[in-house]
This record gives structure tokens, C-alpha cells and sequence, in this order.
């Protein structure tokens, strides 16, 4: 039984999802043959992904592979409720809805669980928290899953330090075909999309500061130069800010950034990027978004000490209006502007990421009792796979070794 806010909603839903799955050639061809040899017959299926067009494709290829599938949101305001509601109309357990309050969303979360997965996809890990937790007893048929995200993934991984993962977990986020893409590419343009339709502001002209010049940073800074802005990245890793000295961006501290930046993104996975100290700094109409997973790096809690009240200017845009008159703008609650405040990554995109989530959840599954309770890098033979299968979508024919070449790059080329 599905737990959604409005299911006359679905119509409206399903264009959205038939959308999506005309430009996800990799989810299509992986849906045909699934369809046909179901390698997932019989198990329960927990996903806990942004819940929108395209992660309801990715419910629907699970479905066709063989899987009962539970659904939910991994942010309470990712959600979009006329997927929700297509999804639960077509045979897929929905629980989540836009806007959920914590305790609501958290309920959601272990509805989805309810079921004692075999399997789950996580994105930012409190399936993981969960399950290492006040619900550790769904954890009873868990063979192991996949974690989506870059802060999920350094939860497992402090996990697994601690000695305490208590099933084996595939690092997606960390495969060539996710991070290269999707964080860079994916993000770098719904971070900007979310914000531009958010504000209805130009771009060209202003100051950006990106803080974290990880892939997503790298992508949200590339495409802020793109629009025309002067982009400045703050970082705290002497490597990165090296290198995005070396493409081309100005690099300082937050501190030095405060007073100069029109519009702040933060992109790290870290809390308190942006501080009191910082916003008494920022002129009068900057814009403040977040592009990592939780609303902890912009400090809410300082701008609401901060300012004398607070002002909804449009939808998903909140001003706090300080004490000698400065509005400082807030962008969907702190929350992850790409999908709060839009649609998230664009469809093609997300057909890699999807596509390796469900080749690495049917590698779990064939792979059950075979895996130590640690975080697995992607196998290479399934980033490989999705690669070829891009570009095979896309008409590209790329070269292939010959015999001599191989035994050469192996070393037993001779001289």
C-alpha cells in the first residue's frame, strides 16, 4: 500500500516519465533484456533516491528485472508528487511525498524498509543509518546494495574504518561512469538550471563563489564561466585549489570571497561552509544556494540569529532581512537547489548513473553470501560495459587494440 500525497496526479506524472525514458537509450535496452531473463525474480527492492522522473524509470527497469520495489525520496523536498502518484499506479510501492516534514519523512524511510529488503539503493545513506540502527532488524535478508552519493559514500567508509558495515555496499558514486558525468556534467548544469529558474537573474556579469572543487564543484564552476561570470573557488584541499588555479579560476578563503560574491554555491558535502562571520561580510541582494546532499552547509541557524526577520520573495527563495537593512537570499531552504528548485540532472545523464546502479544491484544479487560486509568499488567490467553502451548510443565507434598493442602495453612487446 503507497503512502502519497494525490493520486489523481499520475497523468501528469506519467508524461513526465515517458519523457524522460525517450532520451535514456541505456535504461531502455537494459529494461528489454531484463525483461527477459529477470535476474532480480522475487526479491524485495528498497530505493531511496530523489524521487522524480527518472529515478521512477529506474523503479520501473527494477520492476521489469524481477524485483518488488518500495520507493521513497532521499530529500523531503525532492519530491515530486505526479511521479509519486505514476509510480504507485504502476505497481511500484511509493511511500513519499514534496514537502514532508521530518518526522514524515523519516516515517517514509522505514515504510520503504517495512519490506526486509534483499536489496537496497541508497542516496546519502540513511537507508544505511537506518539499518545500522533503531531498525536494524530489517536488515534481516540484506544481501547488500548500492549508495548513489558522494557524502553516502563517506558514511560507508567510516563505517567500514569503524569495523561496523554490516553488509557489503557498492561505492557507485566512486565508478569512472558516475563521477566524471554525472557529478560534473549532471550537476554542473542542474545546479545552474535550478537557480536560474528559481531567481529569473542573469548570470553574465556576476561574481560566483563555489565552495568544494570536487567533481561537482569542477562542474558548477566550469558552467558558471560558461554563462559569463567571474567565478571564485574557495577550497580547503591544497591539491584541488592547485588545480582549479590551473583551470583558470581565482582561488581564496571564504573569509576573502564574503564581500566580493553575488551568488554562493556550496558544493562540498562538509557543514557550516558558509557562517555568521561570512554573511555580515555579503552585500545587500546575494544569492545563497546549496548543492550537497544535506541543508547544512549554508547556516541556516546564523541566518536566522542574524537577521531581524524573513521575507518569502518568490518561490523557494527566502529573504533574511538583516539589522541595517541587507537581504540576504536564501535559495529552497538550504536544500539541494538543483532538486528542490528544479528537475535535477538531465535525463541522458542520469541513464549512465541508473544504468550502473542496476548493474551493480544485479551484481549484489548474483554475487549473495559471496561479498565481505565492506564498500566494493564498482567492477570494472560493469563501468566498462555502461561506457560502451553510451557510446553505442550515441553513434560513436572508437578504436580497438590490436593483438600486438595489447602485448606491448603488457609489456611483453619487446624492445
Amino acid at each position: 500500500m503507497s503512502r502519497i500525497r494525490d493520486a489523481s496526479l499520475a497523468p501528469e506524472g506519467e508524461r513526465k516519465i515517458e519523457w524522460v525514458k525517450s532520451y535514456m537509450p541505456l535504461l531502455n535496452r537494459l529494461e528489454c533484456e531484463f525483461g527477459e531473463t529477470r535476474p532480480l525474480s522475487g526479491l524485495n527492492v528498497s530505493v531511496s533516491v530523489h524521487l522524480e522522473a527518472k529515478t521512477a524509470y529506474l523503479c520501473r527497469v527494477l520492476r521489469a528485472a524481477g524485483a518488488n520495489v518500495f520507493a521513497t525520496g532521499s530529500n523531503p523536498f525532492s519530491t515530486q508528487d505526479d511521479v509519486a502518484a505514476a509510480l504507485a499506479q504502476g505497481g511500484v510501492n511509493v511511500f513519499a511525498w514534496h514537502g514532508a516534514t521530518p518526522e514524515e519523512y523519516e516515517a517514509h524511510l522505514v515504510e520503504a524498509l517495512s519490506c526486509a529488503p534483499h536489496l537496497v539503493i541508497d542516496d546519502g545513506g540513511d537507508f544505511v543509518r537506518l539499518l545500522h540502527g533503531r531498525r536494524a532488524e530489517l536488515s534481516r535478508n540484506l544481501t547488500g546494495g548500492c549508495e548513489e552519493t558522494t557524502t553516502g559514500v563517506l558514511r560507508l567508509r567510516a563505517r567500514e574504518r569503524e569495523g561496523t558495515l554490516r553488509f557489503p555496499m557498492i561505492a557507485v558514486n566512486d565508478a569512472y561512469c558516475k563521477y566524471l558525468f554525472d557529478n560534473r556534467y549532471g550537476t554542473g548544469q542542474s545546479v545552474w538550471d535550478g537557480v536560474m529558474r528559481t531567481t529569473n537573474l542573469v548570470v553574465a556579469g556576476k561574481t560566483v563563489v563555489v565552495a568544494g572543487y570536487g567533481w561537482c564543484g569542477r562542474g558548477v564552476a566550469s558552467r558558471g564561466r560558461g554563462l559569463g561570470a567571474r567565478v571564485i573557488v574557495t577550497e580547503v584541499d591544497p591539491v584541488s585549489a592547485i588545480e582549479a588555479v590551473m583551470d583558470g579560476f581565482e582561488v581564496c578563503s571564504m573569509d576573502e570571497a564574503a564581500p566580493l560574491g553575488d551568488v554562493f554555491i556550496t558544493v562540498t558535502g562538509c557543514r557550516d561552509v558558509i557562517t555568521a562571520r561570512h554573511f555580515e561580510r555579503m552585500k545587500d541582494g546575494v544569492l545563497l544556494a546549496n548543492a550537497g546532499h544535506f541543508d547544512v552547509e549554508v547556516s541556516k541557524t546564523d541566518l536566522e540569529a542574524l537577521s531581524t526577520k524573513t521575507v518569502e520573495r518568490r518561490r523557494n527563495v527566502r529573504g533574511y532581512v538583516m539589522r541595517d537593512g541587507r537581504v540576504l537570499n536564501l535559495l529552497a531552504q538550504g536544500r539541494l537547489v538543483n532538486l528542490a528548485s528544479g528537475d535535477g540532472h538531465p535525463a541522458e545523464i542520469m541513464d549512465m548513473s541508473f544504468a550502473l546502479q542496476l548493474l551493480c544491484a544485479v551484481y549484489v544479487a548474483e554475487n549473495a553470501g559471496a561479498l565481505e560486509n565492506r564498500v566494493y568499488k564498482v567492477p570494472e567490467a560493469v563501468d566498462r560495459r555502461v561506457a560502451v553502451m553510451k557510446l553505442d548510443a550515441l553513434g560513436v565507434r572508437i578504436d580497438a587494440l590490436t593483438g600486438g598493442q595489447r602485448a606491448y602495453l603488457l609489456g611483453s612487446g619487446g624492445e
